[in-house]
């Protein structure tokens, strides 16, 4: 795969910089039993080269835990409102995260453009193929831009299950009596064996075979 100029700034010094200072801070969080989080399979991430991290989006959390629990800089592409929100915002400007607007075509194909941006300079790439918290019992049909990257890049695409993080912080119109943040729930985010794309025709197949593999490793972390 072809580099292109510009290196994208979330592949930039000051990105890395911010980087590990936050994850060690989440570490220590995770050390001190702040939170109570296991990871499994993470060695399944390539340690050099491009390559897709995708993943189930139950909680605004999601990303904080996956992030943390990777050894390589990664950059997200995530909702456009993060961008206007106080701390947060100066964060992932700092990690030079990539914002998409939700339902806008174009602001869609910018961040895909982007992201191709990452991958085409040998980063870790983060997608919810959803595109939005998706609560129990729903089902959100995946959005064809993860499958379209990968065929087209021919990076391979690790599938990760995470549970737990919508107990911790579940969505507010889910929330009912329980509390905002409840840092006794316990989170498990599974990585899973990557997924090469150069085995799949379509995006349609390619999507169909992510799903299964993240559903299974949700299924594997859940307790009982």
């Amino acid at each position: 795969m072809e580099k292109r100029a510009g290196r994208p700034r979330g592949l930039g010094k000051r990105a890395w910089v911010t980087t590990k200072l936050v994850r060690r801070v989440l570490r220590a969080l995770a050390w001190s039993k702040f939170v109570h989080v296991t990871v499994i399979g993470r060695e399944l991430v390539p340690r050099t080269g491009p390559v897709i991290v995708a993943s189930n989006h139950i909680s605004m959390l999601d990303a904080v835990f996956l992030w943390g629990a990777l050894r390589r800089r990664a950059v997200a592409i995530a909702m456009a409102e993060l961008w206007s929100w106080p701390v947060v915002g100066w964060l992932v400007r700092r990690l030079g995260q990539i914002p998409v607007v939700r339902r806008d075509s174009a602001s869609g194909q910018s961040a895909l453009a982007q992201g191709e941006q990452i991958l085409r300079h040998g980063g870790v790439l983060l997608i919810y193929p959803e595109g939005r918290l998706v609560a129990p019992g729903e089902v959100e049909p995946y959005k064809p831009g993860v499958a379209k990257l990968a065929l087209a890049t021919g990076v391979p695409v690790v599938p990760v299950g995470t549970v737990g993080t919508d107990e911790v912080m579940p969505m507010r119109r889910l929330r009912g009596d329980r509390p905002a943040f409840d840092r006794r729930r316990r989170v498990t985010v599974r990585f899973g064996t990557p997924l090469d794309p150069a085995g799949f025709a379509d995006p349609a197949q390619f999507l169909e075979q992510l799903r299964e593999r993240i559903e299974q490793l949700r299924a594997a972390s859940e307790p009982g």
